[in-house]
């Protein structure tokens, strides 16, 4: 009696295996043609998405292709559908298009149009391939900004880099005086020389063009010399004349007015209230009367006096030497 019962159980077990398998292939022949029912109608009610903006629309069409063709729906360079342009369509069916934006490129004088899908204007640049983008370059807008559709993108290479130039450093030159050397006599008796110094540089180009020169850091290598240049200080006179110095606009150069010294002589003129002197050389005559005996051209008068003095009273020492 055990035994038919266990038999029998397994009997059941068969029949509620068989019975779901039956039941499983039954509901997927009904879907299968459900499916093949649905693809033949003459009208399909599926929902398409263009630029993030969804339509509904019936359609005849059979696959994604014949859909886009039959409501005139153009793709452009690298537009993306889903699904594929091949896949067939059904009722519910929902066809997305992607649609890549157009951004202008100016480089160097140079414009080209780029189609993309990206999201930023360096992902742009960096997947077209055709202008190399390195971290230093420039974008306006900023390489980070967002693609827009139509936006004007300009690209200026930037380059950066390091100079080191050998600079000259000018020598100073330096007065002396000797009073055992004639007043005429002026001469170098030591000669400059120019320094160097080494300076690094940071230079930033523009599109090959130098915008900016910063120095970094600067050494000397060689001192410059000063130039010592000596001027003679003895003076040898002969008669001494006083009396008063006026001063008229001639030459604009150290030269003075005598009535009767020789053409070309040189005198000594000292201002007798501050003792400041100066030498000049005779090349004009006056002044006459009023107890003048020289007029200064007005450079040289402003030397021992001012200007709006007028006249002064001066020691005039004849140069024999």
């Amino acid at each position: 009696m055990k035994k038919f019962f266990q038999k029998n159980k397994k009997s059941q077990k068969f029949l509620y295996l068989l019975a779901v398998f039956f039941f499983c292939a039954s509901f997927s022949a009904q879907k299968v043609q459900a499916q093949n029912l649905d693809f033949g109608k003459a009208e399909k009610r599926i929902s398409f998405q263009d630029e993030g903006m969804l339509f509904e629309s019936l359609t005849n069409a059979q696959t994604v292709q014949e859909f886009l063709n039959e409501k005139k729906i153009n793709l452009r360079d690298k537009d993306v559908v889903f699904p594929d342009k091949n896949e067939k369509i059904f009722s519910g069916s929902k066809i997305i298009i992607h649609r890549a934006k157009k951004i202008t490129v100016k480089e160097g004088g140079k414009t080209s149009d780029i189609f993309t899908l990206q999201k930023t204007i360096q992902e742009a640049i960096w997947e077209d391939k055709k202008i190399e983008l390195d971290q230093d370059d420039i974008t306006v807008p900023d390489r980070e900004s967002l693609v827009k559709d139509g936006t004007l993108v300009t690209v200026t290479h930037v380059l950066i880099k390091e100079e080191i130039k050998n600079v000259d450093i000018d020598f100073k030159i330096v007065s002396n005086e000797d009073d055992k050397l004639g007043w005429r006599v002026k001469k170098v008796t030591q000669k400059g020389e120019v320094g160097i110094k080494e300076v690094k540089y940071k230079v930033v180009f523009n599109d090959g063009k130098e915008i900016s020169r910063k120095i970094l850091e600067s050494n000397i290598t060689k001192d410059p010399v000063d130039e010592i240049v000596t001027q003679g200080t003895m003076v040898k006179v002969g008669k001494v004349h006083t009396g008063v110095a006026s001063w008229y606009a001639w030459t604009g150069t150290m030269a003075a007015a005598n009535p009767w010294l020789p053409m070309g002589s040189y005198v000594r003129v000292t201002n007798t209230e501050n003792g400041k002197s100066v030498i000049v050389k005779i090349n004009d005559r006056g002044p006459f009367g009023n107890g003048r005996i020289i007029d200064l051209d007005k450079v040289a008068f402003a030397k021992i006096a001012s200007v709006g003095a007028g006249v002064v009273n001066v020691k005039m020492e004849v140069i024999t030497n």
